[in-house]
């Protein structure tokens, strides 16, 4: 069967199946948006535990962390994804599932080549591009006095 690239094209897009925009764009904003109220209900939980809200902030953060990466090592997480699309991509939540989930997939190459190394795969440039950007914007506020 002899196809010309455009010919090829318009049979791949005849076949491939329809997104349903609305649909997805729901459910990534329910899921998102559920994200973020466990998250406001846990810290209230630590608030009502005794923390201030700078230490309860800080223990949210540890907690979405953990949760996540438990939800990711027992391969929920990616099932929540499948539902949830792009609402899962909550910053903590979602950069502890990306940090964990290549970590997992490299677990047989043992500790150090596989599950090390492979974690910081996605980590290490986001962490690198955090890391200099604080820097310029350190620079920038006692240049500019802010």
């Amino acid at each position: 069967m002899d196809m010309t690239p455009q010919e090829y094209q318009a049979y791949v897009k005849q076949k491939a199946k329809k997104s349903p925009i609305f649909k997805d764009v729901a459910l990534a904003f329910v899921i998102g948006g559920a994200i973020c109220v466990l998250g406001q209900l846990i810290q209230n939980g630590w608030g009502a535990a005794g923390l201030n809200k700078e230490e309860a902030g800080t223990a949210t953060s540890c907690t979405l962390v953990f949760l996540s990466a438990l939800l990711t090592g027992l391969n929920l997480y990616s099932k929540l994804a499948r539902h949830g699309g792009a609402g899962t991509l909550v910053p903590i939540t979602g950069f502890a599932n990306a940090v964990v989930s290549p970590a997992i997939d490299f677990k047989s190459e043992g500790f150090i080549t596989g599950m090390a190394a492979k974690m910081f795969t996605v980590a290490g440039p986001v962490i690198v591009f955090g890391t200099v950007a604080s820097v310029f914007y350190g620079i920038a506020l006692k240049l500019f006095k802010f």
